[in-house]
């Protein structure tokens, strides 16, 4: 029955509805299919028996989401794989995943309008969104790379019988492989090994072979190699590139700055492995500039051995710089001149490129000028011998060099620093840690950093050097590789700015952003722990520094130029700053190619990626370390401090070792936790305990695993978690967002009895 003013609808046909569908460049709903048919009230029933013959008939298929789409074809977004190109540059793929009885449709991946996005390659597994042409293919829009669950994959294994099983190293994959007996290569329980996939199942464990053993997981060798298989650090020189450093010599005067009558040093940590830069200073003895200060950073030749096209240059763009491990090194050059030839070795001629600059008594640099010279170290020290000396205290060998040498040094540093001040480079409070291994190449202690002012004096030496560098480049037009740093997101310090309130700091909003008020902050703060908090949360907040030949400025050094100079030996940023010196101010025929400065953009892109990598690697390798550390120490007590709040739990670090650790929010007690995403906090809504960001608390360790380096913790009863009105803490949960899967973390109502039963029961014993 239809009103009067109402046309009588005629439903569509099955026939209509499958052309539809069939006609749609991607899966539908019956949302859309009502829509479209205008299907209202009591007619999406006739829709639903429809919608369900077709699926049964075969016609449809039901996908992700409950949509539908014609047998045999793909869903909007899919997982596709690159499987050829054609000659005219066109990419081909095919759905990873196919059921149907025909070959799959054909996808042309079209190409990504993000330049900065590497093209895919052969065998790469994408994430696509995908639309249907008329003649049945696919046209693809990439998503993103998705990283390639075939190929080496590095674990630790165990024997089960006849066959063993492989668990990966990674920590976001957590498949077991199967390895069968005679693919095994003898690998006993524990060796860590390199497994190669030899099943492709979607469902279940995937079966594999062993490829390689690289030891027993116990041992200090394999957890570097861990990290090196890992990232695929390049661990071996060619033949060719051994053959170039071998035969490389040392220099002679010619036509360099001699420098060798100055009694220049270098100041490294103990351990260094390599010793790349040198120091001097002298009052300057200009009368226009009365109590002003002369200094000469001399950074070692490496232009000089490593030049363009050679196979040590190509070598050395393809690691990027060194990686350092608690072990060992692995190397941008080869030993033959990261060792010897190049480093500013005590007592030998070593060429440089120095830098000779002059300040004024308040340290503002007045002018410098560039050499490419030859030195003569006088004094190989440690920051402990300098310190030291400048204190008092000398040794035998830094007794004749305080009066001329190291007093010097320290005076010109004390005049630097004036400027230092006025320049308020950010000064974020984060305590370091530093471990020392024993004869066995395990971790023996873990001491936190001791900063000298023998530290802090190298340090903004080598500023100085870089900021030199990059204004003579700048200066002259020519390339420069610079170490960009931009101010922080905006966003980011929204979380920052809510901290601060609490707190009854103000942090102003849509100020102009400057580190000097960040610096003013962290002097407000009255604890450690609030220092520590605000220097956490303004270290999150930072962008992350990168080389490019676009000078978009250091904020967090306060400076408008700044490009590395400093560590030619194992940054490659620097080789290439060192080449534009030397063909910019014609100090020899080893600088830049012509067309080296045409690829800057690119070469900056590759190695700051090469810069995550190693500091990932170097990341995980000492998690590795620490948790052979503590491995023995389960179910013992630490002091901690909250690193990271999130919906699934609490993330520490250990006082004692600094290492890792989380704690789920299973383990925080019987509450319903909600999650303040910008003040970083986990706050109980029945109790009111409140666990926020850089709290300090007393926590067990739980787990260890040595293979990913995690460890698990739970927080020891009674000890942290501040506690606030639990009503306003209710009031709160308003403006939040609850954890995910804390609906079955609140506690259960008790069961209150009706009043007439209790009344009744209560007569009963009585009676």
């Amino acid at each position: 029955m239809t009103r009067k003013d109402e046309e009588p609808r005629t439903l569509p046909t099955k026939e209509q509805i499958q052309e539809f569908i069939e006609g749609s460049d991607s899966p539908v709903g019956k949302r859309e299919i009502a829509q479209a048919f205008n299907i209202k009230g009591a007619d999406r029933i006739y829709l639903k028996k429809i919608l369900k013959e077709l699926v049964g008939d075969g016609a449809l298929e039901l996908g992700r989401k409950r949509s539908l789409a014609p047998a045999g074809s793909l869903p909007a977004v899919a997982v596709i794989e690159l499987i050829s190109v054609t000659a005219d540059g066109e990419a081909i793929a095919k759905p990873l995943i196919w059921d149907g009885e025909t070959p799959p449709p054909i996808i042309y991946l079209s190409p990504s309008k993000n330049r900065r996005v590497a093209a895919p390659g052969i065998g790469d597994r994408l994430l696509a969104r995908l639309a249907k042409q008329k003649d049945g293919s696919y046209e693809a829009a990439l998503i993103r790379h998705l990283k390639p669950t075939v190929g080496p994959v590095l674990g630790v294994y165990t024997s089960t019988g006849n066959n063993g099983r492989v668990q990966p190293t990674d920590r976001k994959n957590k498949k077991e492989l199967v390895i069968l007996e005679e693919h095994s290569m003898g690998a006993q329980t524990g060796d860590v090994v390199l497994c190669e996939i030899l099943s492709k199942k979607l469902y279940g464990l995937q079966e594999a072979k062993v490829i390689e053993r690289v030891g027993p997981l116990g041992s200090s060798e394999s957890l570097s190699l861990i990290a090196i298989h890992a990232h695929g650090i390049p661990n071996e020189f060619s033949e060719e590139v051994k053959q170039e450093a071998i035969a490389a010599k040392p220099v002679t005067l010619g036509k360099r700055t001699d420098l060798r009558h100055l009694p220049i040093v270098t100041i490294d940590p103990a351990d260094a492995r390599d010793r790349d830069d040198a120091v001097w200073a002298a009052p300057d003895d200009d009368p226009e500039n009365k109590g002003g200060w002369q200094a000469i950073v001399a950074i070692a030749d490496v232009a000089h051995y490593v030049t363009h096209g050679s196979e040590l240059d190509s070598s050395a763009r393809t690691r990027g710089n060194s990686v350092y491990f608690p072990d060992r090194v692995v190397p941008m050059l080869p030993h033959e001149l990261s060792s010897d030839l190049c480093s500013l070795h005590e007592k030998v001629d070593r060429p440089v490129m120095a830098v000779h600059m002059w300040f004024d008594a308040q340290g503002k640099k007045i002018r410098h000028k560039f050499m490419r010279g030859l030195i003569n170290s006088v004094a190989s020290l440690t920051y402990r011998q300098a310190q030291d000396a400048a204190d008092g205290h000398p040794d035998a060998q830094t007794e004749p060099l305080v009066q001329d040498v190291i007093k010097p040094l320290f005076a010109a540093y004390e005049a630097l620093k004036i400027a230092k001040e006025i320049r308020q480079p950010l000064n974020l409070e984060l305590p370091e840690r530093k471990i020392e291994l024993n004869e066995d190449g395990f971790i023996k202690a873990v001491h936190k950093k001791t900063r000298f002012t023998a530290h802090l004096l190298i340090e903004e030496f080598m500023i100085q050097a870089n900021v030199c560098a990059a204004e003579t480049l700048t200066k002259k037009r020519a390339p420069c590789m610079f170490r960009v740093h931009e101010e922080p997101d905006r966003e980011k310090l929204e979380g920052l700015r809510e901290v601060l309130a609490e707190m009854n700091i103000s942090f102003a909003k849509g100020q102009v952003l400057k580190t000097s008020a960040f610096n003013q902050i962290l002097a407000h703060s009255t604890t450690d722990t609030d220092k520590e908090l605000i220097s956490t949360l303004v270290l999150r907040s930072q962008s992350q520094a990168v080389y490019s030949p676009d000078n978009r400025h250091h904020f967090g050094l306060n400076l408008k130029n700044y490009g590395h100079f400093t560590s030619p030996i194992r940054r490659y940023a620097d080789l290439l700053v060192h080449r534009s010196l030397i063909s910019t101010l014609g100090f020899g025929k080893d600088g830049l190619h012509e067309n080296d400065a045409d690829s800057f953009v690119e070469i900056g892109e590759k190695i700051s990626g090469l810069e995550r990598r190693a500091m990932l690697a170097e990341r995980q390798t000492m998690d590795r370390f620490t948790a052979v550390f503590l491995s023995n120490k389960v179910d013992e007590i630490f002091q901690a401090k909250i690193t990271g709040v999130t919906r699934a739990g609490l993330f520490f670090a250990l006082d004692d070792t600094g290492a890792d650790a989380f704690a789920p929010i299973s383990t925080l007690g019987h509450d319903f936790f909600v999650f303040d995403e910008k003040k970083h906090k986990l706050i109980g809504e029945r109790t009111g305990v409140t666990y926020r960001l850089a709290e300090r608390l007393a926590v067990k360790l739980r787990e260890v695993n040595i293979a990913t380096g995690s460890m698990i913790v739970s927080i020891e009863d009674g000890t942290g978690g501040s506690s606030y009105d639990a009503r306003a803490s209710r009031r709160r949960r308003a403006n939040t967002k609850p954890t995910r899967g804390e609906k079955n973390a609140r506690p259960k109502k008790k069961r209150t009895m009706p009043k007439g039963k209790k009344r009744a029961l209560a007569r009963k014993a009585k009676e």
